[in-house]
């Protein structure tokens, strides 16, 4: 190949950061990034010309029912270019149409989503223990209650001492004991009293501990994220997501026979084009998509908004930039006395309380003035 006079024809489409393809007023077709700065190096070190030419659909290919490719994939089983810039996801079946390169980065997918966010959680004061943890202290506060009833009950019988509304009484102390409020019915009894005791102590070890997971949880609030893997994203109907048409991820989920693999191209709510394109309805929350990683860390980077920009302080140090040499000028004039530690007071310093002093002289005389006047008259 090298020296050849023959421009060899290769496909590409975007797939950013690692393409980045645009096409020019007389159709000629460019790319940027990573990728094709490397096919670039080796075509200066093969000798060899080429040209940049886009698949009609646009995608990166899948197989039809008659193993008919689409994509870029297609244009290779067809013969119409020589060569096709990836990223590539390399699977059996596409070895079966074409012949892959030495793997230059292994990358990984995952599924790209909305930002969680702090919410205000209605049901945020029952958080610091579980349903089934709550469950049984209802349970136990039902059981407590007949037991303690019960008691007061027979012991009164065993004395002569019956207890009124036994049952009523009962109920409140032992809601009051666990929410940690006085009561003034208490046994009489000691069987009651031993109930009572180990009431205390259940109730006083629950609400401490409720107490201070409650107020760790108020302090550092945690942000829950929703879907953490491809079953959560199944097990879930709050958010839609979708598969990138013509990737190598369709093919995988379309290929499989069941689980969650087929539960997520059986439930997706449609295809998106690429990941970079449509990074702004992902970020909306319109839907989740699963995407490679690297392409999310580049969506990633262009999220960091202008709201951002102004709390990690960068907007200020480009203001500062510009209104540089200031500080001097805006510095108290006693900070510019250098050499001189402690200043002398002078006669100014002392004007005010010299005239207070002058006023009160003043202010003295004359009511003297006044009062000497006075007892003449």
């Amino acid at each position: 190949m090298a020296g050849s006079s023959k421009t060899l024809k290769v496909a590409v489409e975007q797939w950013v950061p690692w393409t980045a393809v645009s096409e020019g007023p007389d159709g000629k077709v460019t790319a940027e990034g990573p990728v094709p700065s490397l096919f670039n190096i080796v075509s200066q070190k093969l000798d060899f010309k080429y040209e940049y030419v886009r698949s009609p659909d646009g995608l990166w290919g899948v197989p039809d029912r008659n193993n008919s490719w689409s994509g870029m994939l297609g244009m290779l089983q067809r013969e119409e270019v020589e060569l096709a810039l990836g990223p590539f996801g390399v699977t059996y079946q596409r070895e079966q149409v074409c012949d892959f390169s030495v793997p230059v980065y292994i990358g990984q997918n995952k599924i790209m989503l909305q930002r969680p966010r702090l919410m205000n959680d209605v049901s945020g004061f029952l958080k610091p223990f579980t349903p089934t943890v709550w469950g049984l202290v209802m349970l136990s506060l039902v059981v407590v209650c007949l037991v303690f009833a019960f008691v007061v009950w027979k012991e009164g019988q065993l004395t002569g001492r019956p207890v009124r509304n036994v049952v009523s009484k009962a109920m409140i102390w032992v809601l009051k004991a666990l929410t940690q409020e006085s009561c003034e019915h208490l046994p009489k009894t000691n069987g009651g009293r031993v109930l009572v005791s180990t009431w205390l102590l259940a109730s006083l070890v629950f609400m401490s501990s409720y107490s201070g997971i409650l107020t760790a949880m108020i302090t550092v609030p945690r942000v829950l994220v929703p879907i953490d893997s491809v079953e959560d994203l199944v097990n879930q109907r709050d958010m839609p997501w979708r598969i990138e048409a013509g990737s190598m991820m369709f093919q995988y989920f379309q290929a499989a026979t069941g689980g969650a693999k087929k539960a997520v191209f059986d439930h997706r709510a449609g295809e998106f084009h690429d990941c970079w394109e449509d990074r702004q309805p992902i970020a909306n929350g319109e839907f989740a998509a699963i995407c490679d990683d690297i392409t999310m860390m580049k969506a990633m980077s262009w999220d960091f908004r202008i709201h951002r920009v102004t709390e990690a302080g960068i907007f200020n140090k480009w203001l500062q930039l510009e209104i540089r040499n200031t500080s001097q000028c805006l510095q108290p004039p006693s900070a510019l006395r250098s050499g001189i530690t402690v200043s002398g007071l002078t006669l100014d310093a002392f004007i005010g309380c010299l005239l207070l002093l002058a006023g009160d002289h003043c202010a003295q005389a004359h009511l003297q003035l006044c009062t000497q006047n006075t007892a003449v008259l």
